[in-house]
Parts: C-alpha cells; structure tokens; sequence
C-alpha cells in the first residue's frame, strides 16, 4: 500500500470532522431489484445529498484541512461536474473563493448549478483531462490550491465514509459494487470496506467506453473515448494514489455496456423512483450485465448522484420503453387515396394501442407515385400487445415494419 494512502483512522476523522454538513443518506433494501437480479440488492442514495452526489464527502473534507491562509487564497479544482459543486458548494459556506475548471460538453444543468453555489466556471477542452490540465496551469498563474477530484489522500477518505455508513446500516454487506472513474470513490470505500470486514468483496463498474482503470490493472492497451452517458466516470487516466489502491484492495473491475446503464437509469427511476445519472447508475449496470457473479450475495450499491441533464433523461426513459416494447414506431405502406389512414388508424383503436404521433410521407420515398407510407408512433401495454397489433395489420394486407432503435 502507498505510504499516502488514507487508512480506517484517516476515514473515521473524516467521517467525525464532515458529520453534519452532509446527509447521512440511507442504505435501503430493494425488494424489486433483488428479486429481479437474484441478488440482495441494498442501494444508498448519495444523490440525496444536497448537491445531488457523494462528492461533497471529499471535497468537504479536503477544505476543512486547508489552513486560515490557503483558503483565504482560494482553490480550484477540475470536474465533470459533481465534484464541481461539491467544492463550489462547501467552499461558499466556509468563504473560500472557488474556481472551477470543467470540459465544454459538460450537462448545462452541472454548470448551472455550479454558477447557483458561487464558483467562478471556466469551461476548456473536451474531456476532463484537458480540463485538468487547464486547472492545474492557473494554479501556479493564480497562487490557488488544487482542490483533486480523486487522487487526494484527504478527498479519498472523505469518500470512505460512505462505505462506513452503509455497513453500519446494513451489516449483512457481503459484496460491494462501486462505480469507477478515477477511483477515489472506491479507494476510500475499499480502505474503509476492508478494514472493518476484512473479507467483504470490492467490484468496480466501469463503463465499457471508459476502462482506463480496467486497463491499467490488467496490463492493457484499451482505448478510452467516445461519448458516454456515464460522463461522470469518463476518466482517460486514473490517479497514481488510487491507482495503487484499487490494485491492493479491489477484487475485480467489471466493465459495462452503455445499453446496461441506459436500463439501469430507468430502473431506478421505474422501480425507486429515484433519479440517477449515468454513473450514478453504473453500479445496478454491472449487476445486470454479470448477474452470475452476484446471485445469491448481499450487494450494497451505490448511487452515487443524480445530476442528469432532463432532456437526456426523457431520452433514456423512452427508448427503453421502445426496447421493452411499451412504445415503437410502426412503418405502413398504404395506397395514397382516401379512407386508407383511417384504414389503418381503425386497426390501431380496435386493438387498443395509442396512436402518438404519426408521419405521412409521400415524396421522399422510392414507392410508386400512388403510394405512400406512414410513420406510426404508439405505445402498448408490452410487447406481445403490440405484436398482436402488428399480426392484424398484416393480416388487413398492410405492409409493416418497426423502426428498430439498439
């Protein structure tokens, strides 16, 4: 273990000197997933906090250990976006003057919120290390402190707490599942994790587009770009310090598809009625993409923040009811004359499918000119309702196709 690495006592100051500026969010058991994933799901829910992520645990604990004058000067910190308002938020609190770097794509809900605490936004580079390498150049310009986001013995134990409070809550904890990014978050749960069950299992989840910590562990080239829902953890290099953490105290990194945290984000809206961001949902993602591997454990995950831009939001939500069935977009072909789209409508209300939204194309199509073809939008009860739909419009002698989404 590095010799800076933040042990139990590290994490247990940490957990005494936040105490009561952040929420001790619950650890609840989740009888829908559990039954639906074959494990004993226990989720905590750090998007409860007040800027909507566990972020706020580091962040405050880093400041709280800056002398008079340093946060007098001011810090600056580079993020995607939760650790952004974390600093923002408790640095306004403790009058410290924040500075906060953070890539162009980032959701404009986290900049918004960032701006609302206070922080000075500067928005630079397309990911978050462009953005960190510009933050760390206006550190030495400016005479700021560099606030890391996780490669920070103090911010790591910060993020330990949450691993306390969970097996405080729920003992039985047999395996944790953490989402990775730049491993601060699992590093301190690991450390906290281990030292007070010293045979508890530690999972990272990282998204497939992002495996930069995957990678290093097992000793490989992998490429890490494109664009992820699970922005929050699109980390291209892991930190040095958690980097030799997650090697030492981690049992396994599973990595997941972005179709897997599309569906886990719905879940918890579907069945929690919570809201998770991608990462946030990365976690339940492993689990449904490896429910081998957990079957029958004792799971505590974590959600670790809900700042999901809307507009994303809906558009995850709607395409996994267009995966599962419940809504689809139907392509007819029909003779362009009158009562044909009643034709087909009629077949729509006597099967009991609600029409939504529907396209009428005649010119931009390669059918003959006294043909057209619609685009039906509809939603079903699930799927065998709507492959009920599609059999009695085949059987009218109309010619349908679903527009596939994937």
């Amino acid at each position: 273990m590095a010799s800076d690495a933040p042990g139990i006592a590290d994490i247990r100051a940490a957990a005494d000197r936040i105490a009561g500026a952040v929420v001790r969010t619950p650890t609840l058991l989740s009888r829908t997933l559990s039954d639906l994933t074959g494990a004993n799901v226990w989720l905590k829910f750090e998007n409860l906090q007040f800027t909507a992520a566990y972020k706020e645990r580091g962040a405050l604990n880093k400041l709280l250990l800056l002398d008079e004058a340093t946060r007098r000067r001011g810090v600056i910190a580079a993020s995607a976006g939760n650790h952004s308002q974390a600093v923002a938020y408790h640095g306004r609190r403790l009058g410290v003057p924040v500075t906060i770097v953070m890539p162009k794509p980032t959701p404009t809900m986290k900049v918004v919120q960032t701006e609302g605490h206070g922080a000075t936004v500067v928005l630079h580079g397309e990911l978050f290390d462009e953005a960190y390498a510009k933050a760390r150049e206006m550190e030495g310009e400016l005479g700021l402190t560099f606030v890391h986001p996780f490669d920070d013995p103090a911010v790591i134990a910060g993020q330990g707490t949450v691993a306390l409070e969970m097996l405080d809550d729920a003992p039985n904890i047999d395996t944790l599942v953490v989402p990775i990014g730049g491993g601060g978050l699992i590093s301190g749960m690991a450390a906290a994790a281990k030292a007070v069950k010293p045979d508890i299992a530690v999972v990272g989840a990282q998204a497939e587009l992002y495996p930069s910590m995957y990678a290093h562990i097992e000793g490989r080239e992998m490429p890490s770009s494109g664009d992820t829902i699970a922005e929050g953890i699109a980390v291209k290099r892991p930190g040095d310090l958690t980097r030799q953490m997650v090697a030492d105290l981690v049992d396994e990194i599973l990595l997941v598809p972005e179709r897997a945290i599309e569906t886990a984000v719905s879940l918890l809206v579907q069945i929690e009625k919570t809201v998770a961001e991608g990462a946030g949902a990365t976690g339940l993602a492993a689990l449904l993409t490896h429910p081998e591997r957990f079957r029958g454990r004792n799971v505590g995950l974590v959600v670790t923040g809900g700042n999901i831009d809307t507009r994303l939001l809906a558009t995850v939500l709607l395409r996994d009811l267009a995966r599962s069935g419940r809504m689809a977009r139907l392509r007819v072909q029909l003779h362009d004359r009158p009562g044909a789209l009643f034709s087909v409508v009629r077949l729509f209300e006597q099967q009991q499918v609600n029409i939504v939204e529907v396209y009428h194309q005649r010119v931009f199509t390669n059918l003959p000119a006294k043909d057209a073809f619609i685009d039906i939008e509809c939603e079903a009860r699930d799927k065998a309702h709507l492959d009920t739909l599609v059999a009695a419009l085949g059987e009218a002698g109309f010619n349908v196709h679903p527009v596939e989404i994937h």
